[in-house]
């Protein structure tokens, strides 16, 4: 495939992994239990999310798709998968069904699924590395504000 045609199929995948995890959240963010929950100071406005994934998922197509074209290892595909799943099971584990402790644990293996692919490829993608970054620092976020939640409830 080239490169273009990789980048297409993965902002396919990528947002309909927003899609289907903003589904299975549910109201989520909006529900009774979430806004009343203590959260961290640090929590940005509710339209940042939206935003901030939008962007994620761009860039995130754009590394897949150029990762992909280095090294379409059954490993990177699997590793893929995996990041797919946990990033769309975690909406409903923690909004859905209101399991903080195991959404924490969700979102840290997804965090370190995607470290992997931010270090292990470094040498492969070299400057095009960085195109994993906003991801990865967006998850050490989340994971921050998940696990405030935890722990001040």
């Amino acid at each position: 495939m080239k490169t273009y045609q990789l980048i297409i199929l993965f902002l396919i995948i990528n947002f309909a992994a927003l899609g289907i995890g903003s589904w299975l959240m549910g109201n989520g963010p909006t529900s009774e239990w979430y806004l009343i929950q203590n959260k961290a100071p640090w929590t940005p406005p509710g339209w940042v999310f939206g935003a901030a994934w939008t962007g994620i998922m761009i860039c995130f197509s754009f590394y897949m798709a150029n990762l992909v074209k280095q090294n379409a290892s059954s490993f990177v595909l699997g590793l893929f998968a995996v990041q797919f799943l946990l990033n769309v099971s975690w909406n409903y584990i923690f909004f859905n069904q209101h399991l903080i402790t195991f959404g924490l644990v969700v979102i840290i293996l997804l965090t370190l699924v995607v470290a992997v692919f931010l270090f292990k490829y470094k040498s492969v993608l070299q400057t095009k590395t960085w195109l994993i970054a906003p991801y990865f620092i967006w998850l050490l976020i989340a994971t921050s504000l998940n696990a405030y939640i935890l722990l001040y409830n």
